[in-house]
């Protein structure tokens, strides 16, 4: 993808903002133009093989407006870059939004993007001994901190009766993971999305425990609230999730169209990818975001702060913005 990956640092990140809030987000809307979305610019955090190359895939890339992609590699640092200004859309599972919304991070939830939940398991060496999470008591377990990754284990592990106290965690980032796992470093993985299919394909890995089960399957949009008052903004913002939204209906009619247009950017050979998008247990689609979708992200801060990895008194509705629910599918 164009763009060069962007590292924004802790120190910059999730700590408390002062000035610009959510109020502006709530401003009148007005109808923009076309003239009025020539003026607007939007800075898009996507993933590699996402955003910016499913648009391009479906000619939907055709923006009557300005936007410069950077890439990430997880939510929570995109959720940083929004709330240090270096970011104004992208996108995230339930879990990095309850972090930032506990650290009152300058975001705005302006959209719910439903999606699946089957590319998010927790590996094991192909040779490991271990047949379920209970066999992890002592062992060394990676996941990439305030992701899905980090939830879903701990999820896992309370249905065994088990905490992070009974295994040695192991935070790292998805690269970090993958260097570990191939060289024997861990006793097993939590991640997702291609590294799964990567590390069984290569013989390094298998998946103890899916977490399909377990994820609500709801990844949010969130917006730079800065941005939010300005209308141009708000209709630019508005029309990129819907083409989005569009680019996922069209190649999810054609998977194979999807894994072409996919594999030689992830660099992941076509039949893994193709593999991989044919497993997916529910297709992509935008909406505005609705009550239940904020009680079920809370669900989720709840599960942190009673691990202990959240403070008492969290709560995440503040950060559900309504500024572009007027002009996205209900």
């Amino acid at each position: 993808m164009r763009g060069a990956p962007m590292i924004v640092s802790r120190r910059h990140a999730l700590g408390l903002a002062a000035g610009v809030g959510l109020s502006a987000a709530a401003a009148p809307f007005r109808r923009a133009t076309a003239e009025d979305l020539t003026r607007a610019t939007l800075r898009v955090a996507a993933f590699r093989g996402m955003d910016q190359t499913l648009l391009a895939a479906t000619g939907l890339d055709d923006f009557p407006y300005r936007v410069t992609f950077s890439e990430f590699n997880s939510g929570n640092l995109i959720a940083q870059a929004i709330n240090a200004d270096a970011i104004d859309l992208g996108m995230w599972s339930e879990i990095p939004m309850v972090f930032a919304a506990s650290a009152e991070a300058r975001i705005a939830v302006v959209a719910t993007m439903e999606g699946p939940t089957t590319d998010q398991a927790l590996l094991a060496p192909t040779g490991s001994a271990a047949r379920s999470v209970a066999d992890l008591r002592g062992r060394r377990v990676g996941y990439i901190k305030a992701t899905t990754a980090h939830y879903f284990l701990l999820r896992m592990l309370a249905q065994h009766g088990m905490s992070f106290a009974d295994i040695h965690p192991i935070a790292l980032g998805m690269s970090d993971g993958l260097t570990a796992m191939k060289a024997g470093s861990l006793d097993a993985w939590a991640t997702y999305g291609y590294a799964i299919q990567t590390l069984e394909a290569d013989g390094t890995a298998r998946i103890l425990q899916s977490a399909a089960d377990i994820l609500s399957g709801h990844y949010f949009v969130g917006a730079n609230p800065r941005g939010l008052a300005n209308p141009d903004f708000r209709a630019a913002a508005a029309d990129y999730i819907r083409r989005l939204g569009k680019a996922y209906a069209t190649l999810g009619t054609d998977k194979p169209r999807w894994a072409r247009a996919v594999a030689p950017v992830i660099k992941v050979p076509e039949p893994l990818v193709l593999a991989y998008l044919q497993s997916q247990n529910r297709p992509y689609a935008p909406r505005a975001w609705r009550q239940g979708d904020i009680a079920g992200a809370q669900s989720v801060a709840d599960t942190f702060v009673t691990a202990g990895v959240l403070p008492p008194g969290t709560h995440v509705g503040a950060v559900f913005s309504p500024a572009l629910t007027p002009l996205l599918p209900a």
